[in-house]
């Protein structure tokens, strides 16, 4: 199903729809602000693991997730001070922050260091979907076979759409490529990959 949707106005009907495929386990394709992704509903387990099939991703590839604000992130991850003050200043933004996750992240979605990748994106259509399902929802980048990424919806759909149950369709993204990583682990900023997001403050260890 190719969903077309207005990228700074969002219409409330089309995005139910998108939400409607997301609670009953479905994945989907969708722009960020970085490039598109491929995600579902964080807190549905048969959803996950259909990610990993489609994209073909090894089970200990670590999955991000998408949060709508500060507030939001506190409820999956230990927040440190200098984590809340460097992110209150970056989101929204082309920014994962790796941190320590709380008790409410899925099993799932954790490895043996119970860390897990967070992103606030500076997208209407991403934080409007977040905010209308009542939880994050996975974000893994959408890339084809031989590692580019997907330039827009309807090679999404030409590529994937037999085994994807929504795709968004919006204005041509400006931007392809993926997040900034930063690691609040330790309680230390580490640069862990360089992307679209400013990364010129960060000391590299």
């Amino acid at each position: 199903m190719l969903i077309k949707i207005n990228s700074q106005n969002p219409e409330k009907r089309k995005i139910n729809q998108i939400v409607k495929i997301l609670k009953e386990g479905g994945v989907i394709a969708y722009p960020t602000d970085t490039s598109y992704g491929i995600g579902c509903d964080l807190n549905n387990k048969k959803a996950i693991e259909k990610v990993y099939k489609i994209l073909n991703l090894p089970k200990n590839k670590h999955l991000s997730f998408l949060c709508k604000d500060l507030s939001n992130v506190s409820e999956y991850a230990n927040v440190s001070n200098l984590a809340y003050k460097t992110m209150k200043r970056l989101i929204p933004g082309a920014y994962t922050f790796v941190l320590d996750s709380s008790k409410t992240v899925p099993a799932a979605l954790l490895t043996k260091r119970k860390q897990v990748g967070i992103r606030v994106p500076n997208s209407n259509i991403c934080l409007l979907l977040i905010e209308t399902l009542g939880n994050p929802i996975i974000s893994t980048t959408a890339k084809t076979e031989k590692g580019n990424y997907f330039i827009d919806a309807e090679e999404i759909k030409e590529k994937l759409g037999h085994i994807l149950d929504g795709i968004i369709e919006t204005d041509p993204l400006e931007y392809q490529g993926e997040s900034t990583v930063i690691d609040f682990s330790d309680d230390e900023v580490t640069l862990v990959r360089k992307g679209l997001g400013d990364y010129s403050w960060v000391i590299e260890e």
